[in-house]
């Protein structure tokens, strides 16, 4: 009987990788679909990736798949031969990284969830496919031009921190779940304009246009495949980005660049920076943006506290560490300055 999932130490697994000299590419798709049999579908699709040394994180529901993955180059072609086989991914957009080191992942993990993209949704009239129309790059350009749309940035706060579309209104939230009813709140008084709604590869921007049509809004359009395929289009047809900065991944990249500007700060020392980090402390693993010196001086952790607790001995760090719950750790601009945010977005719509 095939081994359905990993067995070696993570440690052991990084070093492997680190070891291997085959590039690999880095590749993420999603599909809605019904799948009856989660469990089973899972166990079959993880037996034909391990088999293509395919590492990376999927989510299997009854309403999909969602994926983020690194192959070796080699077996690109017959991953997109396997994927083809399997009933309900034939023809996948698979969207492949624009700047990637092959490092985004060491291990193979597919998991069995609710749903692909938690969205709190329980309304059992809701249907995910009846969505917007997609956009193309060059469509999504003449978009961003247009006075008479507003561009919804479907992505977590500390995502659009680091890189948006130019003029884009950003949800101030933590999770997609908080920005759904948000954004169909938010929009109530520009029901009469287009709505443009984009992510980082589609999934969340794709609900999320189902979700504005079916509370009503009718102008409702999304960009396929999100900001990956749009960097991808941009490039291949000469058109000028409107996307500005660095694109968050959730893998070990923590990010891709798009351009070669720098929106964000450093959160210790103000000096403009977009590259995130986690906290050194096993205590905190906080996600925050830090430069170099700021890395330097802290040792990679996010407070002086957390670099006192870094430098203690081992077996110190891990008794401070018991009981403890670090919950969502993310460094959040957006918690403290929630309210006035909102109220900031709010009148810059109202004016135009």
């Amino acid at each position: 009987m095939a081994v359905l999932h990993n067995r070696i130490s993570q440690e052991e697994l990084k070093q492997a990788l680190l070891k291997e000299t085959a590039p690999r590419t880095t590749i993420s798709f999603y599909r809605y679909f019904s799948i009856k049999q989660p469990g089973v579908f899972r166990d079959e699709l993880y037996k034909g990736l391990v088999a293509l040394k395919v590492f990376g994180r999927i989510y299997v529901a009854e309403e999909g798949v969602n994926a983020q993955i690194s192959v070796p180059q080699h077996n690109l072609p017959a991953l997109k031969e396997y994927l083809d086989s399997v009933e309900g991914l034939q023809d996948l957009r698979l969207n492949i990284a624009p700047d990637d080191d092959g490092k985004s992942f060491w291990v193979l993990k597919i998991k069995v969830r609710e749903k692909i993209v938690a969205d709190g949704i329980n309304d059992a009239s809701f249907d995910v496919n009846k969505k917007g129309r997609y956009l193309d790059a060059a469509e999504m350009n003449r978009f961003c031009e247009d006075p008479e749309t507003i561009i919804l940035d479907m992505r977590n706060h500390y995502e659009y921190e680091v890189g948006h579309f130019n003029g884009a209104v950003e949800i101030p939230s933590d999770t997609f779940r908080e920005q759904l009813p948000m954004a169909v709140e938010m929009m109530q008084e520009h029901k009469d304009k287009n709505i443009v709604m984009y992510c980082t590869g589609g999934i969340r921007c794709e609900k999320a246009s189902a979700y504005m049509l079916h509370n009503g809004f009718k102008n409702v359009r999304h960009l396929e495949g999100g900001i990956i395929n749009y960097a991808k289009q941009v490039k291949e047809l000469g058109l000028p980005s409107r996307f500005t900065g660095k694109n968050f991944v959730f893998d070990n990249r923590l990010g891709e660049r798009i351009t070669t500007d720098i929106i964000a700060q450093c959160h210790q020392c103000g000096k403009p920076c977009d590259a995130h980090t986690n906290c050194k402390n096993d205590g905190c693993h906080l996600l925050f943006i830090q430069c170099e010196e700021c890395a330097a001086l802290y040792n990679g952790c996010c407070s002086k506290e957390c670099n006192d607790i870094y430098l203690l001995p081992a077996d110190e760090q891990k008794e401070l560490r018991k009981g403890m719950d670090k919950g969502q750790h993310i460094f959040n601009k957006a918690k403290a300055r929630l309210r006035p945010r909102k109220e900031d977005i709010r009148k810059k719509l109202q004016d135009g």
